[in-house]
């Protein structure tokens, strides 16, 4: 079934607002829970790829209904360690953040996010691993009034990526008309989008994504198969 060009629109529209130079990268954060709700911060505030370390044999990360889809929307890039992670964070430009309470931390509102900002978010149970501590850029914390010292993992990330998004929304940076991502990847993620099928078989074969024209269809025939519709 073609793409309707109201539904090529509508992802165009969340595209645009996307925003390359904002992500998070969660150290072995496993539950489905955490991983859905964290992800669906991540589209909801406009954030184009996010980082997870992994250390499951089988690599799988699980999601459930909190997600409400977003994991299709929001790749997320997979490392073994925390070193190749941070590794190629830093030299993509991101100046990294890692919650963590103790006497260095500043308070997150103290921060200037409206640059190349990731957030580092540690597992469930313990926290940031004191390896990740040492490779982060600055230390931070969100500030408790209560008994409890700490934010659930999910919470704690939706707090931040907001403040982010407020912080570039009083600066007027915010991504309109697809500035947030270079013109390379916006046309290899909006055929992603559109053709999730069809991209696979693209990957699979070796060969480009074809042109799009400007309602969304494809621009050359290609084989019809069993496994690929569009």
């Amino acid at each position: 079934m073609p793409l309707l060009p109201r539904r090529f629109q509508r992802l165009k529209s969340v595209l645009d607002k996307r925003m390359a130079d904002l992500t998070v990268l969660m150290e072995n954060v496993e539950k489905p829970h955490n991983l859905s709700a964290i992800l669906r911060s991540c589209d909801a505030v406009g954030v184009l790829e996010a980082h997870a370390i992994c250390k499951r044999e089988d690599k799988i990360l699980s999601f459930n209904s909190t997600a409400q889809g977003s994991q299709k929307w929001v790749k997320i890039n997979q490392y073994k360690t925390i070193k190749d992670a941070v590794k190629k964070l830093k030299a993509m430009g991101y100046k990294l953040y890692g919650t963590n309470l103790n006497e260095c931390s500043i308070d997150y509102r103290e921060c200037d996010f409206k640059g190349s900002t990731a957030f580092i978010l540690g597992s469930e149970k313990w926290g940031l691993s004191q390896e990740a501590s040492k490779l982060v850029d600055e230390e931070i914390h969100i500030p408790m009034r209560g008994m409890v010292q700490s934010l659930n993992v999910s919470v704690a990330a939706s707090t931040l990526l907001f403040e982010a998004l407020r912080q570039r929304e009083a600066a007027n940076i915010i991504p309109q008309s697809g500035e947030g991502v270079s013109s390379e990847i916006y046309r290899k993620k909006i055929f992603e989008w559109a053709y999730p099928e069809v991209a696979n078989w693209c990957k699979n074969e070796g060969r480009d994504y074809p042109i799009l024209n400007n309602n969304g269809e494809i621009k050359e025939p290609l084989p019809r198969t069993n496994k690929m519709s569009y």
